[in-house]
């Protein structure tokens, strides 16, 4: 986990690609008016607010397998203190019955966005149709929760083809096509 600037500035550059809303989301509990749509709308003055027990869930199911490469997290302990979050165990698998805890973050007064780098064993963006997002802990040992912003990049397909794979044509019906006039 890193503490990095605005996740546009990747998405801009055609690396990766925020995938958040082909997801559908849902929380463990919410204040009126403090729910999934305060939580998405790219606006650092609205949250999310918990409502209820430790721990606190945002669960994204994607409807297709999906690759994730990062999650990014926005928060401010200046502004929310003791509804800062300061322990997350990010989740993954294809259903709520078989998630498996990947991700253990600590947060230390955190301000602004936080990437969390999303990886198999192999140090491979993984494929999957649900994350979970759990707020273990809060500080000051507080109760419900506060989440500016989340976003899920998934890495961007390349959208060209290297032509040099397709030099060496071994028919005459192939080599006829090989360049174009």
């Amino acid at each position: 986990m890193t503490s990095e600037k605005d996740p546009l500035v990747s998405e801009r550059s055609g690396i990766v690609r925020e995938v958040g809303n082909h997801a559908i989301w849902s929380l463990s509990s919410c204040k009126p008016g403090f729910g999934i749509d305060q939580l998405r709308d790219d606006c650092m003055d609205t949250y999310w607010q918990s409502d209820g027990q430790l721990p606190h869930l945002v669960n994204i199911q994607f409807q297709r397998k999906t690759m994730v490469s990062h999650i990014y997290i926005y928060t401010d302990y200046k502004l929310d203190e003791s509804y800062t979050p300061s322990r997350i165990s990010i989740r993954a698998g294809t259903h709520f019955n078989d998630l498996q805890e990947i991700e253990v973050i600590e947060l230390i007064e955190p301000s602004g966005w936080e990437m969390i780098p999303i990886k198999d064993i192999h140090d491979r963006p993984i494929r999957t149709y649900m994350i979970q997002i759990a707020v273990l802990s809060n500080h000051q040992n507080g109760r419900d929760t506060h989440m500016r912003q989340i976003k899920i990049h998934s890495p961007c397909e390349p959208t060209s083809f290297d032509i040099n794979k397709f030099r060496n044509f071994s028919t005459v019906q192939f080599q006829q096509y090989a360049t174009i006039r």
